[in-house]
């Protein structure tokens, strides 16, 4: 079987022989397939009435919490400052997540999910799972669990930025 990664990975060793373009076959797969599998991902979030970002920081609060600091939430969402920001702002006007001062910090805040936040996240994610693991149908529970290994090894392999 073949895809459109392997015409470019040709195509380049035509127009270039001197190049090895191996690397292509993985990241190049693993960028169309991120961008792929994050369409499918978005539907259900629709569904469900999140914008696009809104489901990991959710997910975040409901497995963390019950209170996180904004700190917190950019370390397991690799957001920006900014980013996070931004996303906070909405999610407390959708009212989904609250802030409150922090009592160790008074410069600081604490946010949380709201009761209806807690009921949208809880409501999303047993068809957020269901949906991943209809789009891992095509590979075995065995070749599933060596590619969770292999993308973890390569995960924790990359240098630091």
């Amino acid at each position: 079987m073949r895809d459109g990664v392997d015409d470019i990975i040709d195509r380049w060793r035509v127009e270039r022989p001197e190049l090895d373009p191996s690397p292509i076959g993985v990241i190049g797969r693993i960028s169309r397939l991120s961008r792929a599998l994050e369409a499918h991902l978005e539907v259900v979030y629709r569904e469900h009435g999140l914008e696009p970002g809104w489901h990991d920081l959710l997910a975040t609060l409901r497995r963390q919490g019950p209170k996180l600091r904004p700190t917190d939430l950019m370390g397991s969402l690799m957001l920006t400052s900014g980013g996070t920001t931004k996303r906070l702002q909405k999610l407390e006007k959708a009212g989904l997540i609250a802030r409150e001062p922090d009592p160790n910090d008074r410069r600081g805040q604490l946010i949380a999910l709201t009761e209806k936040g807690r009921e949208v996240i809880d409501a999303v994610t047993g068809p957020h799972l269901a949906n991943e693991a209809r789009l891992l149908e095509a590979l075995s529970a065995e070749e599933r669990e060596q590619l969770a290994a292999l993308l973890r090894k390569l995960n924790l392999g990359l240098p630091p930025l």
